[in-house]
């Protein structure tokens, strides 16, 4: 294997754990059902447009009973629910206070998969 494959798996590996054990330690999160659109424009990749369209869907569906249901809005799809899943839920308070910047990932490594 070249250097650069190994680097991409280290980083995914680390990025992965790193996810994993922020969600196991009680890392701020977004409740979908009370968040403000300016609140749930905390959460990576989403800005005004689709937090309006999440408010907007809680309005004419009622409140989301799993997190999964955010795949029902328009513009979030598998990769945008995997990204933004470690920060959401349906119950408790919003305690996410800053945007989440995500790393964005390299042309080798989309290359790849």
């Amino acid at each position: 294997m070249s250097a650069r494959t190994l680097m991409c798996m280290f980083l995914a590996a680390t990025l992965a754990g790193t996810a994993l054990a922020a969600t196991a330690s009680g890392n701020p999160q977004v409740n979908i059902n009370t968040a403000t659109a300016q609140e749930l424009q905390l959460l990576p990749r989403v800005g005004p447009a689709l937090a309006q369209r999440i408010v907007d869907f809680r309005s004419a569906n009622g409140p989301f009973k799993a997190p999964e249901e955010l795949a029902r809005v328009k513009g979030i799809g598998e990769k945008s629910f995997a990204r933004l899943a470690p920060y959401v839920s349906v119950s408790g308070t919003t305690s996410l206070k800053e945007k989440v910047k995500l790393p964005r990932a390299t042309k080798s490594a989309k290359a790849q998969s």
